[in-house]
């Protein structure tokens, strides 16, 4: 609803464009390639992900996923008080890790922040999101709120939960993230799986894992580079800009939004 709603701030004003239309054939030089480096980076880790499912598929017999459920709702009765509610829990998605310029990340010192009961889910095969898609409908059905983290390299499935109202997380440690200190409990997910499968699938296991790592390290290697020519064209922007006016255009923005009366 533009002008109610919704309005542009056009900090383009903020630019000196004398100054920087001498320098437009440096600024055009830098954005060469950038984009190319992205696609490279998404292509990469599209074709990771893809691996990492054929992973999971091989794994992934009925069998373990009953058994799964089983211990999920082994650690709904341990763990989740039980109470009538009218309510079911809500759900907040917030992704807690990401593949960036330096590699995988994950924050969990911000898991660690709210909740002091973690239980790491050991995972390299991308099971996790079988248990703990029935861990989120226990605790959302006795009427907790959660933050559901999904897998930033299969956004379809969850890779972590935190229920800060209980003070339990369930965060899942793989080849890509590393959990940085001792659980309150660990789960290895792997071990849950069939074991003669396992031994049958370990070449296949082990050539899919070796490769998906190398694709995941030439994405990253090419948000390296983006990021690089992203910092040179900062550079040359930076003198040629007014601050101080983005300031005042931010302070007068915050008065606006400070003066709305809600009703």
């Amino acid at each position: 609803y533009p002008g109610v709603v919704e309005r542009y701030l056009n900090l383009g004003e903020c630019y000196d464009k004398q100054a920087l239309w001498p320098l437009r054939q440096e600024i055009m030089n830098c954005m060469s390639g950038y984009k190319g480096c992205y696609q490279r980076a998404y292509r990469c880790l599209g074709a990771a992900a893809e691996i990492m499912e054929d992973q999971r598929s091989i794994l992934l017999t009925d069998a373990l996923a009953q058994k799964l459920a089983k211990r999920a709702h082994g650690i709904l009765a341990r763990e989740v008080p039980r109470r009538r509610t009218e309510r079911p829990g809500l759900v907040k998605q917030r992704f807690l890790g990401a593949v960036t310029h330096r590699g995988p990340v994950c924050l969990y010192d911000t898991a660690l922040a709210q909740c002091g009961k973690v239980y790491e889910l050991t995972d390299s095969c991308s099971l996790a999101h079988d248990l703990l898609i029935h861990l989120l409908a226990g605790i959302t059905a006795n009427g907790y709120d959660l933050v559901a983290c999904p897998d930033p390299m299969a956004p379809d499935r969850l890779a972590h939960l935190l229920v800060p109202q209980l003070g339990l997380a369930f965060l899942t440690a793989s080849p890509l993230y590393s959990f940085p200190c001792k659980p309150y409990r660990r789960i290895r997910l792997d071990a849950a799986a069939d074991s003669e499968i396992l031994r049958r699938s370990r070449p296949r296991l082990r050539f899919a894992k070796k490769v998906s790592a190398a694709l995941v390290d030439e994405a990253v290697s090419s948000l390296a580079q983006a990021k690089a020519m992203h910092d040179s064209l900062e550079a040359i922007y930076n003198p040629h800009v007014d601050f101080s006016l983005v300031d005042s255009t931010a302070r007068a923005v915050w008065d606006e939004i400070q003066s709305f009366q809600v009703e």
